[in-house]
């Protein structure tokens, strides 16, 4: 019989895409007050792959993803989700339009998961309104694309980016255990 155990902390990440820098700048400042520090900011890129959020968002659309200082239980990934959500929100135009989409997920050293409010085959319910959107899976020393995953997700710079993050990650957690204290 397997005895439970909790697994090792992971690496918050978010996705963050916009049309407006004084948006993305406010944003990064709550998410800061939430979060933490960040720890990595990726480059600009276009977000293009669907218009899907042009018409509430404006455009054209850019994205950056960020991680943050501190590694985060698995479990958290619900209360996170609600406080993205929250924070897009408060930077919400007047009419109600967000400004901003927070898509906040983690990393570990076996697979990137996404956090969603939309139900779907591939993503099991977490708790409160929360599913995971298992997005990518490591092997054979790469992340990989699942039938599912967003096709910006698949491309190669992003597979690359999140390979990046991964190694800082595992980095991370190599110094983590061999800290004395």
């Amino acid at each position: 019989m397997g005895k439970p155990k909790e697994p090792s902390p992971s690496k918050l990440l978010m996705s963050l895409i916009f049309s407006n820098d004084d948006v993305l700048e406010r944003s990064l400042h709550d998410l800061r007050q939430a979060f933490g520090e960040i720890d990595f900011m990726s480059a600009r890129f276009p977000f293009d792959f669907t218009d899907y959020y042009e018409k509430e968002m404006g455009g054209p659309l850019f994205r950056h993803f960020i991680t943050f200082e501190r590694l985060i239980s698995m479990a958290s990934l619900p209360d996170i989700k609600k406080t993205t959500n929250h924070l897009e929100g408060l930077s919400a135009s007047p009419e109600g339009k967000r400004r901003i989409n927070i898509d906040p997920g983690y990393l570990c050293l076996e697979h990137m998961i996404l956090a969603t409010t939309k139900s779907y085959t591939h993503r099991p319910f977490l708790r409160d309104g929360i599913y995971a959107d298992l997005t990518l899976i490591y092997r054979g020393k790469s992340f990989q694309p699942l039938e599912w995953t967003y096709p910006d997700y698949r491309q190669e710079e992003m597979i690359s980016l999140f390979n990046q993050l991964r190694q800082r990650y595992a980095d991370a957690l190599r110094e983590r255990n061999a800290d004395p204290c």
